[in-house]
């Protein structure tokens, strides 16, 4: 209970009536398809502030709630860190990439007051997204058995290493270790016995994002349902599922041919050429998919030969002999620059790209064409200023609807007393005294 003032109100759960709309939206900002939905994220790091973040492109409103002393993780993972404009340190870029469009709440639901400010969140919201351990919350009285007690119609979200159930449920789950025990790191990296011929892990946490992938789009598909029928449900992603599903092509070679595919470096198990060549001044990558484009690739480098080869008429011959067929194309290829090459492929219909690092991506015209750096201004209640940033765009273009930029990522408890305000109908002297006990920042 909060001190000087009586038990905290029951929300009303938010039930939806088929249109999305909030009446207390501003009516003169641009329509979103999620205006009006709002999603209490509890996650931290990167696979659940992944999820919310896709959902608050789409104009979800976001509450991110993070402990007051230090916040999210990844505030800290770094360098590199943003520069406040006082010379101090803030934070690390890592925190950045997954946590736009969000509301910064800092509240230690450790405490019992804490605890109930977010069960309130939690009755008033139509998505809950948490990544704490199996069985975690059940304490605070945020588990889904209480959540949905209070609020039937939830959609709510838990994120872990194992899932819910089974022999290493309890276990905590990294990318890199689920990289590993997903299966992913066995097909990655150079073949054993080749110069650095080891397990490879991808250089983003792919198993993180494509957690985070599943998980809106599960999000989602739910929220449709609790649309038609006013029921919420507990969705159950884990990590190390949503790894294995994403093995795709490798995985279905293992159930048909019967073997553990292998590392095969930068080539491909199933199509041939379709990996990385040396060129003059560089490398390059060649993805020839069918028999026409290879034959196009044969004339663009000079080697009708290789087109009349019967060992190379058909992918499935080129894939048997591949070893053959690279020693045909791998010289000719170190004969001529990567932009001579990219030029003759792209003039004969043949896929083929530079390997670019990061920072020739954000100069490529496709990249600027398509608006994939996007700037943004980190102001508001808290912010410190209002400094501009760079953040990677939202990858979907929707003709009606586009993806919205509203909220840079926030410091620390930048929205604390903006949402309890709003949202709990708390006034002044309610927010300043659960501040002077530490229940928020």
């Amino acid at each position: 209970m909060r001190a000087g003032a009586g038990p905290l109100r029951t929300a009303t759960p938010r039930i939806f009536s088929g249109s999305m709309s909030d009446p207390n939206d501003d009516p003169s900002s641009p329509q979103t398809m999620l205006q009006g939905v709002r999603v209490l994220d509890l996650s931290r790091v990167l696979a659940g502030p992944w999820a919310s973040q896709l959902l608050g492109d789409l104009g979800a409103e976001i509450i991110k709630i993070e402990r007051p002393q230090g916040g999210d993780d990844t505030r800290a993972w770094g360098p590199p860190f943003f520069d406040n404009e006082d010379g101090s340190v803030g934070d690390a870029a890592y925190f950045f990439a997954a946590n736009r469009n969000k509301k910064s709440v800092a509240i230690d639901f450790g405490q019992p007051d804490g605890a109930e400010l977010i069960q309130e969140l939690a009755g008033s919201s139509d998505i809950l997204i948490e990544n704490f351990k199996v069985g975690g919350l059940k304490k605070y009285g945020l588990d889904y058995k209480n959540v949905s007690e209070r609020n039937p119609a939830i959609v709510y979200c838990s994120v872990t290493g194992f899932g819910q159930t089974g022999p290493k449920a309890s276990r905590p789950g990294y990318d890199y270790m689920i990289q590993a025990m997903g299966g992913l790191m066995s097909v990655t990296g150079q073949p054993d016995g080749a110069p650095g011929g080891e397990p490879m892990k991808v250089g983003v946490a792919v198993a993180d994002l494509f957690a985070g992938m599943y998980a809106s789009n599960a999000i989602l598909a739910a929220l449709r349902h609790a649309e038609r029928t006013g029921e919420g449900q507990h969705l159950d992603v884990s990590l190390f599922d949503c790894q294995i599903a994403m093995l795709a092509n490798q995985a279905m070679n293992f159930f048909m041919g019967g073997s553990a595919p292998k590392r095969l470096g930068n080539a491909h198990p199933n199509i041939a050429p379709y990996q990385a060549f040396e060129t003059a001044d560089g490398y390059i990558v060649i993805a020839v998919g069918n028999d026409t484009q290879f034959r196009a690739l044969a004339g663009a480098i000079g080697l009708p030969v290789i087109a009349a080869d019967k060992r190379f008429e058909t992918n499935r011959l080129r894939v048997a002999n591949r070893d053959a067929l690279i020693e045909f194309i791998a010289p000719q290829l170190r004969l001529h620059t990567s932009v001579d090459l990219i030029a003759k492929f792209e003039s004969a219909g043949v896929p083929a790209g530079p390997v670019q690092d990061i920072a020739s991506v954000f100069e490529d015209p496709q990249t600027q064409a398509r608006s994939m750096k996007v700037p943004m201004r980190r102001s508001g209640a808290g912010a410190g200023g209002g400094d501009e940033i760079n953040v990677t765009g939202h990858p979907v273009k929707y003709s009606k609807t586009p993806a919205a930029y509203a909220i840079a990522p926030p410091t620390l408890g930048a929205h604390t007393e903006d949402v309890l305000e709003k949202s709990l109908g708390l006034d002044a002297r309610e927010i300043s005294a659960l501040r002077q006990r530490g229940v928020i920042a």
